[in-house]
């Protein structure tokens, strides 16, 4: 049995949406039709766009996101990039085709300070495979100046 709390989506909704490719899952809950991740509410992130190979996510830097140091955790790059890469492998799969990270890494180019606005992460898809897929992402900040990238591989369930 599923326990959500009020205002989270149940997970099991979005796997419970029978029939529909990872492409149009996404691209529903880009566009509202279904809801977004848990994980999306939590920190605010926005799917603004999904394409096949391709999702872009944004989020607004706030003090709730600071290290000790006072600029953003990286903890929460490597979210967001996990989130759009992951996503972007899931566009190309078929109705009822699962996947997972199995390794995630993140190369940290800039501190995010707090005040740097809205972040965009893009997610594309380097290569997907009959088990494996891989991906890579960039986060840039309103100015467009790159502050990390990563790469992913997933494995898929066929």
């Amino acid at each position: 049995m599923t326990t959500t709390r009020p205002g989270q989506s149940d997970p099991s909704a979005l796997h419970g949406r029978a029939g529909l490719s990872g492409l149009e899952l996404i691209r529903a809950i880009a566009t509202g039709e279904a809801p977004p991740p848990n994980i999306a509410q939590l920190l605010g992130m926005q799917m603004v766009e999904a394409d096949e190979g391709r999702v872009v996510f944004t989020l607004d830097t706030r003090r709730e996101f600071s290290n000790p140091l006072g600029t953003v955790h990286g903890g929460i790059h490597a979210t967001l990039l996990d989130s759009a890469m992951g996503c972007a492998v899931h566009t190309t799969l078929p109705a009822g085709v699962g996947y997972t990270t199995l390794e995630l890494k993140v190369n940290y180019v800039k501190a995010i300070t707090l005040d740097a606005g809205t972040l965009t992460c893009v997610g594309e898809v380097i290569h997907v495979g009959g088990r494996v897929a891989t991906a890579d992402g960039r986060v840039t900040d309103s100015a467009g100046k790159l502050l990390a990238h990563a790469t992913t591989t997933c494995m898929i369930f066929r």
